[in-house]
């Protein structure tokens, strides 16, 4: 073998392709002999060869014994553990030869063929698994690479040499293995696989790998939730390195399918199996497993959405938020096995993947990333009656609206004397902002006011809704929204003193934040006599009831009274009092004065909403009507009690006498002699024919003179077909 390799060496590169037959015929022999010193030794021969750059290419040379017999070396199970471990690596390095001799020779047998790559890779991923059965020794040869390191180099070596159209063949062999071995629940190893993956392709073909693990996902759908959530989070690592390359052209795929695994989630935990028509032989499922798959499916989806630039996560957000099952709207989305319930945990779960994609997700143009198509059913989901959904909406629109960190600065609820040190961060709004304002304020002010009437809410909804109203005023407010937003929470005040059937709790909350609000909003206009007038009203009310102020309230044991003494005088904001003193600063004086109303549509009379089917389109006839309110009061008043009986007894008789005309109409063809019944055609058909005529005799104009001189009016019009032509103009 000695003289072969010196042979091997001063072999020049022309001639080399004679003498290679016969070396590697060698080598084949040492390696197929049972003593592993030999079967080394020609390992070693191979991977000297293996280094030769040769420039003439070989036709009749095949490596389909060597990628055989290393990748049995892999797998050696020799009683000796010092052999075995070097039987082991000269397998890995016989490999790393054989990839090396053929992956850049075009007339080589293909490496990247399954047939190849089905027994490489698993050979690979058996000697990187080793890691975890061997506690390492503090051998003096630690210098030395230790298998699993080799291993690792020639794994990175394989896949970086893998162009577009092997990485499929390169990757499945790895989700082949990690299924056999049923090595995605622990997790560890798979998501370590997939780094050393995605790190080694080249970044422009990573998407494909996320296609393929998101493919194997589908095909897993039925298999138990750990398995699925070990191959979740691995994709959720892949998507985080993949951020640097990119998601490709399959950003709305990858999303779906995720969103599939979520309904298939929890269809799995109502129904309690896997198939959906309840055979008896089905698994049994775990309901806190399949939570747990939920949690990291939507993680995944933030994870995700995070790599993405601000365009397409503003079509990931509406995207899901098309795929929100509204009663009414699309029933059929949650199965048919679970019903209302179904519909409910997919509502939470995809309002919750929403929440995750508009984490941190900071917006230059508010107007197109709340487009109406979004806000729409968004803010139908504020007059849901399931609390929680109440409250995930309210930070999804908190999680948009902040775009300079000031969200955290809000909560918890507090009188803050001073506002400097809460150290908010104010822009100046933009164009886009005020029109956005200008478009959508209206509504945004409507489902504040309606959330705040909501008797299922709680502490949390409160807290929600001040630093919704705290973040309008820094981000988005111009001096029409301040107005505006002054005037809601002077309504809000009043809804809790008029609303007498509201929880006493609720009462005292709406009261404490329309406090806490006018105390904020009063220091961002810095008019004196406001912030004056706010705070003598929070002095009085520490004195005589403080249960109206967010310390006493918004708090975790919160001191409330049995029962609302009548509020009234000194504890109460004014709003003449108001008006008069931002009047002095060059506010409207006329706008302020007028108490906010709701704009009251047909959403409010589906009281106890189970369908917000309906409000939906409801809404959209709205937008239409959501011109600046003076317009529409001078409608309003137009409308009294008078003029709607007017209108139904109207359309009564219209009726009748339609249906008494239809009557006789039926009785005359009925009863009447035919004479009669032809006649009367007849009558509208020579009515018809004279009309006819009539036109006719307008629409012919005479014919021009070919002289010039225009015909004199006199002249009956002739009909074009009866014109005469002179020679000239016939052609």
């Amino acid at each position: 073998m000695e003289a072969l390799d010196q042979l091997l060496m001063a072999c020049h590169c022309q001639s080399i392709n004679l003498f290679v037959e016969s070396f590697l015929t060698m080598v084949r022999k040492l390696l197929e002999a049972d003593k592993p010193n030999l079967q080394i030794l020609g390992t070693n021969s191979f991977v000297k060869f293996a280094n030769i750059e040769e420039d003439t290419p070989s036709y009749h040379r095949s490596y389909d014994f060597f990628v055989s017999r290393f990748s049995e070396m892999c797998h050696s199970s020799y009683e000796d553990p010092d052999i075995r471990t070097k039987i082991r690596m000269a397998g890995i390095r016989g490999l790393q030869g054989v990839v090396r001799k053929t992956v850049n020779d075009e007339l080589q047998a293909n490496i990247w063929d399954p047939q190849h790559m089905d027994k490489i890779v698993p050979s690979l991923l058996f000697n990187l698994q080793q890691e975890e059965g061997i506690e390492r020794s503090p051998s003096p040869e630690t210098e030395k690479e230790s298998p699993v390191e080799l291993t690792e180099r020639c794994f990175r070596e394989l896949l970086g040499r893998a162009a577009y159209g092997n990485i499929k063949n390169a990757v499945k062999p790895v989700l082949m293995h990690l299924d056999n071995h049923s090595l995605w629940e622990g997790k560890t190893f798979a998501v370590r696989c997939f780094k050393i993956v995605m790190y080694s392709i080249q970044s422009q073909h990573s998407h494909l790998v996320i296609q393929q693990l998101l493919g194997h996902l589908d095909a897993n759908s039925k298999n138990s939730a750990r398995v699925r959530a070990g191959i979740v989070e691995v994709i959720s690592e892949a998507a985080v390195i993949e951020a640097s390359g990119s998601i490709g052209p399959t950003v709305l795929e990858v999303f779906n399918t995720l969103l599939k695994q979520l309904r298939l989630s929890v269809d799995y935990e109502l129904t309690g199996s896997y198939d959906s028509f309840g055979n008896m032989g089905t698994k049994v499922i775990k309901v806190h497993e399949e939570r747990q798959l939920q949690e990291s499916v939507i993680k995944t989806i933030g994870s995700f959405a995070n790599t993405l630039p601000t365009y397409q996560r503003s079509e990931v957000m509406l995207f899901i938020i098309g795929k929100i099952p509204v009663p009414g709207m699309y029933p059929a989305l949650g199965s048919a096995n679970t019903g209302v319930e179904g519909s409910r945990m997919i509502q939470i779960m995809l309002l919750k993947s929403l929440l995750q994609v508009t984490a941190g997700f900071q917006s230059t143009n508010i107007l197109t990333t709340l487009p109406t198509s979004f806000l729409d059913p968004l803010l139908s989901f504020t007059l849901m009656e399931e609390a929680e959904i109440r409250l995930l909406v309210l930070d999804i629109l908190i999680s948009i609206i902040d775009r300079h960190d000031n969200r955290h600065k809000f909560s918890p609820v507090r009188i803050v004397s001073d506002i400097a040190v809460l150290k908010l961060k104010v822009d100046k709004c933009s164009r886009q902002d005020n029109l956005f304002m200008k478009k959508h304020s209206q509504r945004l002010y409507r489902h504040i006011y309606l959330a705040c009437k909501e008797e299922s809410s709680v502490q949390w909804h409160f807290e929600s809704l001040y630093t919704l109203l705290g973040l309008i005023s820094v981000e988005l407010a111009n001096e029409e929204v301040v107005v505006d937003l002054i005037r809601l929470a002077l309504a809000l005040q009043d809804l809790a003193l008029t609303e007498e059937a509201l929880p006493v709790y609720n009462r005292c909350a709406i009261h404490a934040l329309s406090s806490a609000y006018l105390n904020l909003i009063s220091q961002l206009t810095t008019v004196p006599t406001f912030c004056q007038h706010v705070h003598e009203v929070i002095e009085s009310r520490k004195k005589l009831v403080p249960c109206l102020l967010p310390e006493d309230v918004l708090v975790e044991t919160s001191k409330i009274p049995e029962k609302l003494e009548k509020v009234e005088g000194e504890v109460l904001f004014m709003q003449a009092k108001i008006a008069e003193m931002l009047g002095g600063s060059g506010y409207n004086t006329e706008r302020l004065a007028t108490p906010y109303i709701p704009q009251i549509t047909d959403e409010d009379r589906l009281s106890k909403r189970k369908s917000i089917g309906d409000t939906i389109s409801l809404q959209l006839e709205m937008e239409s009507r959501d011109s600046p309110e003076k317009e529409q009061r001078s409608k309003a008043e137009q409308i009294t009690f008078e003029t709607l009986k007017q209108a139904i007894v109207d359309s009564v008789s219209v009726e009748e006498l339609e249906r008494e005309r239809r009557r006789q109409v039926v009785e005359r063809f009925q009863t009447a002699p035919f004479e009669e019944i032809a006649a009367h055609c007849g009558a509208r058909a020579s009515l018809l024919q004279s009309k006819l005529n009539q036109i006719f005799e307008i629409t012919i104009r005479p014919p021009p003179s070919p002289s010039g001189s225009v015909g004199n009016g006199r002249n009956r019009s002739v009909p074009v077909y009866e014109m005469t032509f002179p020679d000239l103009c016939v052609y």
